[in-house]
């Protein structure tokens, strides 16, 4: 016996047949090790079942009384996209398969089903998940072996720029690092400081965008008591708080030309002199600049200095766009879900293959910062355990303006994590009518856990959820 199929979590199997004989046939037929089988003569049950246990194989008959095949099929695919659903039915048709295939069915059978042919089938199938099941883990070990400093990136464009960190970050005493808003330029900073001779050393960051102008000089060089209004004390600026360690300048493109004069002369000299002193002070620091902007482009317009440019850029490193770099998508996406699952004390698997296609779809003109936002808004808004489409923001859909815009929750609404949960309850039941059974189908849970949490929100009586209404 192989050993690792003993730890290896059983794969699911739901069949659906109002007929119990035939749900006692097939459970009996499929039975093997590894394989857990879960039966329903209803199919409300059935979907129930879908909703709480995520089962990877689907069998259900297609001519029920209360609902089709067909529906079935809709509403398991709905609830998680990668399940393989067969249908059987006894009055076959050519037009029935081919919209069963069309909505995602992966097989179609015609009843008396060959049970060698079934057992084989499910056998295929079962592989397939444990395939897929297999792949998630690897992908785990990928996103752990592709992860540098804080870094996630496997694609070359991530590599060259990495081996470009590693090789710099020994000998530099200034860099440049470039790259569009949200490609991570903070993070290639801190791996420099981390990787140099400095490490050890503080890491200040200075945002040269949100400073005064007036008070560049202070912050960067300090300042003695009275050299202006409001200097009740001497004050040691930031290159001597990072002294023997590392400056990061995060958008130099903003600084003022004065500032940038004297920032040279800092550089050149390792010295400093603060504002309203005669005397100068030693200073060992490494310095970090970054930009968004083409400082070739600033220094034609002169408003930025060419020679401060040619002495931080000897070192220059690009990150590249999200955009640039999509093979990169399903490790930062595993990692962002690993982080906000945690965050949000969320039992999230992945996303859906369709979640996945829309992602990859997507331009990404705010890049990995834009990834991060997008799964952390998903995290928060999903009420299984896999994301889907819907759970993702209304702007990466290709077409927003069919999206139901009454359905997405204001900071007024939510607040808290909790005050979310509480609105999308809320919302589920309105839009089932009541419906407790569709309302957690709908939010991809069982009918239990919809009940735990309508009590835990006090939403379990009639009254209540015409309150919670009226104030959403």
């Amino acid at each position: 016996m192989n050993p690792m199929r003993t730890i290896d979590p059983a794969i699911l199997l739901l069949i659906i047949d109002d007929d119990a004989g035939s749900l006692d046939l097939l459970s009996t037929a499929l039975a093997q090790p590894g394989l857990e089988i879960l039966t329903a003569s209803d199919p409300e049950d059935g979907l129930d079942m879908a909703c709480s246990r995520h089962p990877q194989i689907v069998l259900t008959d297609l001519i029920m009384p209360t609902l089709s095949g067909i529906e079935v099929l809709e509403r398991v695919i709905e609830i998680d996209p990668a399940t393989d659903v067969i249908l059987m039915t006894a009055h076959y048709s050519s037009e029935t398969a081919v919209e069963a295939i069309e909505k995602g069915a992966s097989d179609y059978l015609n009843k008396p089903i060959s049970l060698p042919r079934l057992r084989e089938r499910i056998g295929r199938l079962e592989e397939e998940a444990r395939k897929r099941r297999r792949s998630l883990d690897l992908e785990d070990e990928l996103r752990a072996s592709s992860e540098f400093d804080g870094i996630i990136g496997r694609s070359p464009l991530m590599r060259q720029t990495l081996s470009r960190i590693q090789r710099v970050a020994p000998h530099y005493r200034a860099a440049l690092i470039t790259g569009d808003t949200g490609t991570g330029k903070d993070l290639a900073a801190q791996a420099l400081h981390r990787l140099s001779p400095a490490g050890s050393g503080r890491y200040v960051v200075l945002n040269c965008s949100a400073v005064v102008e007036t008070l560049f000089e202070s912050e960067l060089f300090g300042h003695v008591k009275g050299s202006f209004t409001g200097a009740t004390n001497d004050k040691p600026g930031l290159f001597e708080y990072a002294d023997r360690g590392t400056l990061f300048l995060d958008e130099i493109g903003d600084m003022p030309l004065a500032t940038q004069s004297k920032l040279l002369r800092v550089l050149q000299n390792q010295e400093v002199q603060r504002v309203g002193s005669l005397n100068s002070r030693k200073v060992d620091v490494r310095v970090v600049a970054a930009t968004n902007h083409d400082l070739r482009a600033l220094i034609a317009e002169k408003r930025f200095r060419e020679d401060l440019y040619y002495r931080i850029s000897m070192v220059e490193i690009q990150v590249p766009r999200l955009a640039d770099r999509k093979e990169d998508l399903p490790l930062l996406e595993r990692h962002f879900l690993t982080r906000f699952a945690a965050q949000y004390c969320k039992e999230i698997h992945g996303l859906t293959r369709r979640a996945q296609i829309l992602l990859s779809q997507y331009a990404w003109p705010g890049n990995v910062r834009e990834l991060e936002n997008v799964i952390g808004h998903a995290a928060m808004m999903t009420m299984g355990d896999t994301i889907d489409t819907q759970d993702l923001p209304a702007h990466l859909h290709a077409r927003p303006e069919h999206r139901d815009r009454a359905s997405t929750p204001t900071s007024a609404d939510i607040g808290t994590l909790a005050g979310l949960e509480r609105f999308l309850l809320t919302q589920a039941l309105e839009t089932a009518g009541g419906n407790r059974s569709k309302a957690a189908r709908s939010l991809r849970i069982g009918r239990d856990a919809l009940r735990y949490k309508l009590k835990k929100h006090n939403l379990d009586s009639p009254d209540s959820l015409r309150g919670s209404a009226a104030r959403a």
